[in-house]
């Protein structure tokens, strides 16, 4: 029995009724319990646990064994912070811990789009490139975004980096900052605006040069 067990006052099962299923129920009952008890103990265990299932999930979903890694620190973390959020009556532990593993897996997917999404705003025109240059016009095009970036305003700049370095929404970044979320938006808007006009004038130079 372990000593998380013993520590929470569960009476052990008697040796007759003990099987490898019973013995695991209430090993993660015991777990579930001194996660809302705010255990660290329990907390570390519990990470042991579930840890390799949730870094299964995020790495199958997403792909990455990086971004994998850091979805699965961030469902522990949600789950330490939102342990009262866990309702043993509605469910195993295991269970939430999955249902927090898909939503920040489908967050991580989002963030990735917004990545995307950000890159093309900046770097991809309407005129299409010959296959023999997409290569190297995309380092080009990379240069051009990180002067393009260090040119800006410091609040469009920081607002910009923030969203695309640190995959944060809007909101989080008025969280973050403290600005009001309109401002930020704002930031956004017209950090998008220059950026891309610094690209095209740089695509400009190099073509002349």
């Amino acid at each position: 029995m372990s000593t998380h067990t013993r520590s929470a006052g569960v009476r052990p099962l008697s040796t007759e009724a003990r099987t490898p299923s019973a013995e695991k129920r209430l090993y993660e009952d015991d777990l579930a319990r001194g996660l809302r008890a705010a255990d660290e103990n329990a907390f570390a265990a519990t990470y042991r646990h579930w840890g390799p299932l949730v870094h299964t999930m995020a790495a199958r979903s997403l792909g990455d064994t990086h971004e994998a890694e850091d979805v699965t620190q961030q469902v522990f973390l949600g789950a330490w912070r939102g342990r009262d959020g866990f309702h043993p009556e509605r469910g195993s532990l295991g269970a939430w811990l999955v249902g927090i593993t898909r939503r920040k897996i489908i967050d991580a997917l989002a963030a990735r789009t917004r990545r995307l999404t950000l890159i093309d705003s900046v770097a991809h025109f309407a005129d299409p490139q010959p296959p023999g240059e997409r290569v190297s016009d995309a380092v080009l095009d990379r240069v051009l975004l990180a002067d393009a970036l260090s040119r800006l305003p410091r609040h469009q700049r920081e607002v910009l980096c923030m969203a695309f370095y640190d995959d944060l929404t809007h909101a989080q970044i008025a969280e973050r900052t403290g600005m009001p979320l309109g401002t930020v938006k704002s930031h956004s808007r017209r950090g998008l605006h220059q950026l891309r006009h610094g690209i095209e004038r740089g695509r400009a130079d190099e073509s002349t040069a």
